[in-house]
């Protein structure tokens, strides 16, 4: 074994820090698939969230719910209301409640132009998703608009017929 100099190292033991192509990549965890259905998605942005660990360790196990929730901003801050978190199994007493609210971390002009999107009649934030990227918890918002009922029979009729255009297409490309 080689002897190094006092205050000197060695150079082959320390580990190369990982590329930034190596990442976890992105992990969803619960996704609203209604909000495509309700609602006319115009625009959408991703925030980060405030979350307690036995609420981490739940969605970490793919648990969570988005179906009912919707995101407001009060007093200059985002909030996520309503999103469903069941409470981790091992928690014991530092368990965490399903319902509470969850602050969303987006910077200030993010807000404003939140803030000013909704103050339109009919517009809305919806949450989206939500997944982890590089192991960090994050919130896909869209910014909504409500759609009527005749609104979702139209997109429902267009969907059909795209899907039976496609399927036509594929049959004729076997023969």
């Amino acid at each position: 074994m080689q002897r190094l100099a006092p205050g000197s190292y060695d150079s082959s033991a320390v580990k190369p820090k990982p590329d930034k192509s190596q990442h976890e990549g992105v992990k969803i965890v619960a996704q609203n698939r209604q909000a495509s259905y309700n609602y006319h998605l115009l625009d959408s942005l991703e925030a980060g969230m405030v979350l307690v660990g036995t609420e981490v360790k739940t969605l970490r196990e793919g648990k969570g719910t988005l179906r009912e929730a919707y995101a407001e901003i009060r007093l200059g801050e985002a909030w996520l209301v309503n999103c469903h978190i069941p409470e981790y199994l091992s928690g014991g007493y530092r368990n965490h409640d399903p319902l509470r609210k969850r602050k969303l971390l987006l910077n200030r002009r993010e807000i404003d132009r939140l803030l000013v999107q909704t103050q339109q009649k009919g517009m809305t934030i919806v949450p989206t998703k939500i997944y982890f990227r590089d192991g960090i918890a994050k919130c896909e918002l869209a910014v909504a608009q409500g759609k009527k009922f005749h609104d979702r029979r139209e997109s429902e009729k267009q969907k059909e017929a795209k899907r039976e255009a496609s399927e036509a297409m594929y049959r004729s490309r076997r023969r």
